[in-house]
């Protein structure tokens, strides 16, 4: 039996009220908190970008990315809530979140507008096959109410990319 302090501490921990199982809290709540991270790393990219952005379509670039920025940022609370909500735990520090991302960060400072969306479709690309194998998951588990949200930002993840690749061709 594992103390309260290895409770307290674990990646999930387990409520009473959750009807998943505690290997399928566990697992989920591991998989969405991986994810919040992501997502969290994709906002700053995208924020950063927005901030960063200049040229002859820079009006045009930096109001898509605030958009943009916008609807990612909406999505780590309602995944932090949804871990939360089976009874697991989630992201605590910005430690803790540099520990758990997938994606990449950019420090770059001398990045072409080009480039700097090109990255973002890579990195909403990245999101979204991320965001894939949660949904596959939370199927596996019957976690029906994680499934629905991820189909809904698994949508607003592709019409970003799409935004994304139109504003990059030539």
């Amino acid at each position: 039996m594992s103390t309260a302090l290895e409770r307290r501490n674990s990646a999930a921990v387990v409520a009473s009220w959750s009807d998943l199982g505690p290997g399928a809290v566990h697992e989920i709540s591991a998989a969405l908190t991986i994810l919040l991270a992501d997502v969290f790393t994709l906002y700053l990219k995208t924020k950063n970008f927005h901030w960063h952005m200049s040229g002859r379509h820079f009006r045009d670039y930096h109001l898509l990315l605030d958009e943009q920025a916008n609807q990612v940022f909406a999505m780590t609370d309602a995944i932090a809530e949804r871990v939360r909500k089976i009874g697991g735990r989630t992201i605590q520090s910005i430690g803790d979140l540099a520990r758990r991302q997938r994606l990449k960060d950019t420090d770059s400072s001398d990045m072409t507008a080009g480039a700097m969306l090109a990255e973002l479709r890579a990195g909403n690309f990245q999101l979204l096959g991320l965001m894939r194998e949660v949904h596959s998951l939370c199927d596996q588990r019957e976690d029906v109410a994680s499934a629905s949200v991820l189909e809904n930002w698994i949508d607003e993840t592709e019409q970003r990319i799409w935004f994304l690749h139109e504003a990059t061709r030539d």
